[in-house]
Order: structure tokens, then C-alpha cells, then sequence
């Protein structure tokens, strides 16, 4: 067990750090397009928000105590 300690393991500790800078630097040689980021689409956060969010009132729970109403269909103008 020893011998895994001292010699084993730091040098797959070693081989492990030489592929990741080599991973990571070999990104100098790739052409311009594949060395960018990759890129993030610009949308309105409030487009996404106002769609996510907006509660409906299509679904009408029944037999439901008012706590456990207000948890499914969320909190109106009503309830408070």
C-alpha cells in the first residue's frame, strides 16, 4: 500500500494535471469559431417571465380547504 501512496498515486495526480493543461491549451491552436465561447441567445426577460408566470384561472379546484387553495392556484386580489 506503500508503494501506491508514494509512487501510484502522484503520478496519476501528475498525468491527470498534464491532460487537463493540455486540454485547455490546445484551444490556442483551433481555428477562430471553435475557440470562442459558444453563444447565449439574447431574449427579453420579461417575455420569458410574464409567460412562465401568469396564473390562470382555467383550473378551479374543488373541495379544497382555502389554505390549500391558495397553494395550488396561488395568492388574488381576492384572498388578501
Amino acid at each position: 500500500m506503500a508503494i501506491f501512496r508514494q509512487y501510484v498515486a502522484p503520478l496519476l495526480i501528475v498525468f491527470v494535471f498534464l491532460f487537463a493543461l493540455v486540454a485547455v491549451s490546445s484551444r490556442i491552436f483551433m481555428p477562430m469559431d471553435m475557440a470562442a465561447p459558444a453563444p447565449v441567445e439574447l431574449t427579453s426577460p420579461q417575455a420569458q417571465n410574464s409567460a412562465l408566470y401568469k396564473p390562470t384561472n382555467s383550473y378551479k379546484p374543488t373541495n379544497l380547504p382555502p389554505s390549500l387553495s391558495a397553494l395550488i392556484t396561488g395568492l388574488t386580489d381576492e384572498s388578501t
